[in-house]
């Protein structure tokens, strides 16, 4: 290929400029022209395209966001958008295009591979929810976030004797609930995945509190949310005082990590590999600390084994 596009779409994730980076300088470094396309698949549908050059990419890895900004699109679902966006393409003279995104970003990418328009897509979200991958960019920086928010709410929880019912992002996986309990020591901590109820979590924080404890951590995984009910219902079945924090979109921001900056690297440099050679509609990810890649469509029907064994520990240890 002679050229290519990137585009980040869906949520943003830290880590997403080091991937552009990657893509930008492993295109140029193979002799192909780079272009961004702003917005997402709304900028490949209204043609917001603009060259890439190695210094565009210059002091951008350490820093969250994506320089090429991001947005959902409707139109995108639709005939007529694809049509538009693969006009685009055909005018810009864009052979292929790495879409760095979640799950929604890789159907968009699929139904443009199937229009002629090769895409390699790379998995780039905080959520850590897609399934032939097990990290997605963005993901540990979440949890170092959600980590050190939940450690400043334990000081105050500390001092008041309370309950901190806190919910961290996460979609319908409960990924980074699991860890930032872990993590932070949480007495109880609420996913999807697991069966909980009320009574379980009121009956821990009873039990921890004859052993001497008198603050405790809950945290609540976006996919259950209801953290200020569960926090009310706590206070009422207890009389321990409760109070809910929802943490939000603080946990999409931030300077990336380390793992984060380097596994964005890999997965950009091999993404531009696999266009260099004619390959697309595949999806780009990390089994075993090797990339692999797969049919976009085999990567969307496969399943992710929730981590039961932590979650066991975490239930086992916090006391």
């Amino acid at each position: 290929m002679n050229k290519i596009g990137v585009l980040t779409s869906g949520g943003d994730a830290p880590g997403m400029n080091a991937a552009i980076r990657a893509v930008v300088r492993a295109g140029i470094s193979k002799g192909m022209e780079v272009v961004g396309i702003y917005r997402g698949y709304n900028g490949l549908i209204n043609g917001d395209v603009k060259p890439l050059t190695v210094r565009s990419v210059s002091d951008v890895i350490h820093h969250g966001g994506t320089l090429l900004y991001t947005a959902r699109c409707k139109e995108f679902r639709f005939e007529e958008g694809l049509q538009k966006a693969k006009k685009t393409c055909i005018e810009h003279g864009i052979e292929g295009i790495v879409v760095i995104g979640g799950d929604g970003s890789f159907r968009g990418a699929a139904d443009l591979s199937a229009r002629g328009i090769p895409c390699v897509g790379i998995p780039g979200t905080i959520d850590n929810d897609i399934s032939m991958s097990e990290y997605t960019i963005g993901y540990d920086t979440a949890m170092n976030t959600a980590m050190e928010m939940v450690d400043k709410l334990r000081d105050t929880s500390q001092s008041h004797d309370r309950c901190s019912v806190v919910e961290v992002m996460g979609r319908n996986a409960g990924y980074i609930a699991v860890n930032t309990g872990v993590a932070c020591g949480a007495t109880y901590i609420i996913v999807p995945e697991i069966p909980w109820s009320i009574d379980e979590v009121c009956d821990k924080i009873k039990r921890t509190r004859e052993t001497g404890k008198h603050h405790f951590i809950i945290v609540v995984s976006e996919g259950v949310g209801n953290s200020g009910e569960i926090a009310k219902q706590i206070e009422r079945n207890t009389g321990v005082e409760s109070r809910a924090t929802i943490l939000g979109h603080v946990q999409r921001g931030g300077s990336p990590t380390i793992r984060d900056r380097v596994a964005a690297s890999e997965l950009g440099y091999y993404a531009v590999q696999l266009l260099s050679k004619g390959k697309g509609n595949r999806v780009v990810g990390l089994q075993k600390n090797q990339i692999v890649d797969y049919d976009i469509q085999e990567a969307l029907s496969m399943k992710k084994p929730f981590e039961f064994d932590l979650y066991k520990i975490a239930d086992e240890i916090s006391f």
